[in-house]
């Protein structure tokens, strides 16, 4: 075999054994990342396995998973929501004023007005072919802004016993809202890998054009997931208003945007579209509340907070990208 020859077949090999590197990070990554993270913080804290701890780590990653869940959804149809955090900021506005009807209605209309938001996100995708970027940046400003002018630029008390029981109790031991949402992440599986709903939706994210000369629904699937984000974003604005004991608008919400965004895409989604892990964006969320948790145990302001996940999000979408070759 000549030189040539041999420098050719020792590139193939190095460029397969990259991307066997690759696809693994991107397959298992983010559950070795949690595994190293859990010895690292028990390490330097015993008490960070504690059960009062990890209800503590609960509350504060049970309402990004929620949101992270809605985002897998758009982001598998090759979109992007990037109103969810004012969606949160509406859904928590509009509890004050109807809890006057009970904690019920109120906690309706605040999902009304999360399907609402998506019915418009959807609305300029699906039929006004807006791109996704673009409508629901237009939504992140106009939200949060009404948001605000519904509630006022102060935090308004809840005290509702079912609304605060929602955010801080327990059953069995287990806290309330990681119900819900272990319930969400289980409706979500089934939705994805055994309805045809699920097939439709990983076929427009490989090909929206291939899937509308199919006969596919294209429209009302785009249309669906985006309502399934807004809802699932009012949830979310739900369970922090009910942790919190106060509705603020002004605040809430900030950023849940990207830190759903990075915890799908760290959990295996690509943006590209096409392909959901839905286990995946639950390992994701579960392992940025572990990197902020580690970042506080240590006294490490909030910008590096942001640093380190924008660190995150290109190291995840380069394997991403070396996995998928695009």
């Amino acid at each position: 075999m000549s030189t040539g020859t041999t420098d050719v077949a020792t590139a193939r090999e190095a460029g397969t054994d990259k991307g066997r590197v690759l696809g693994w990070l991107q397959e298992y990554g983010v559950y070795a990342a949690i595994v190293v993270l859990l010895v690292v913080d028990t390490a330097l804290k015993p008490s960070f396995l504690s059960l009062q701890n990890f209800r503590v780590q609960t509350f504060q990653a049970v309402p990004v998973l929620v949101v992270a869940l809605g985002m897998a959804l758009v982001i598998a149809t090759e979109g992007i929501d990037l109103s969810v955090g004012a969606v949160i900021a509406l859904s928590s506005a509009v509890i004050p004023l109807y809890l006057g009807y009970g904690p019920v209605a109120a906690i309706l209309v605040a999902l009304v007005a999360g399907a609402a938001s998506g019915i418009l996100a959807g609305s300029m995708v699906a039929f006004a072919r807006v791109q996704p970027i673009v409508a629901t940046l237009a939504l992140m400003i106009g939200l949060r802004g009404f948001a605000v002018m519904l509630n006022g630029a102060t935090a308004k008390s809840v005290t509702d016993p079912m609304l605060l029981g929602l955010g801080i109790n327990s059953w069995a031991g287990v806290p309330q809202m990681l119900v819900i949402a272990l319930v969400i992440v289980l409706v979500v599986t089934f939705v994805v890998h055994r309805t045809t709903f699920g097939r439709q939706l990983m076929a427009i994210g490989d090909n929206r054009a291939a899937s509308a000369l199919s006969g596919l629904p294209v429209r009302r699937v785009l249309l669906t997931v985006y309502v399934a984000s807004g809802l699932l974003a009012a949830l979310a604005g739900v369970f922090l208003v009910g942790h919190g004991g106060y509705a603020d608008p002004a605040n809430y919400g900030i950023n849940y945007e990207l830190s759903a965004i990075t915890a799908v895409v760290v959990g295996g989604t690509p943006l590209s579209g096409g392909r959901i892990r839905v286990l995946g964006t639950v390992a994701g969320a579960v392992f940025m509340q572990l990197i902020t948790a580690t970042l506080i145990q240590h006294n490490i302001k909030n910008s590096y907070e942001q640093m380190v996940e924008a660190v995150i999000i290109v190291a995840a979408l380069y394997a991403a990208r070396g996995r998928t070759g695009r």
